[in-house]
């Protein structure tokens, strides 16, 4: 795990948010996704600077559109914003539970 899975993970695990269960690297259809939450039907994707390539704005676009299809939804943060705003993150998390 990268050091913003690492920090948004230790707010997640546990229980911590409102009950909720999540997992990490957890398999989806063909997928491995960051953060799951299964009661919440909810996928969290930290991005590093990969994502922000053509290629990988592509990529993570079909990808959240196959999870999306498939009644997930899908949250995605930069690792910047993790570590610069993490109680900005956890409160829109909160809102989707």
């Amino acid at each position: 795990m990268t050091d913003a899975e690492n920090l948004l993970w230790s707010k997640l695990r546990r229980k911590q948010l409102k009950g909720y269960q999540f997992y990490r690297q957890k398999t989806i259809g063909k997928y491995i996704v960051d953060i799951y939450c299964p009661n919440a039907h909810l996928v969290i994707e930290l991005d590093g600077g990969q994502h922000y390539s053509e290629s990988g704005k592509e990529k993570d676009s079909i990808r959240d559109n196959v999870l999306t299809k498939m009644g997930v939804k899908v949250l995605r943060f930069s690792d910047r914003e993790v570590f610069e705003n993490i109680n900005g993150v956890m409160e829109r998390i909160w809102s989707h539970l």
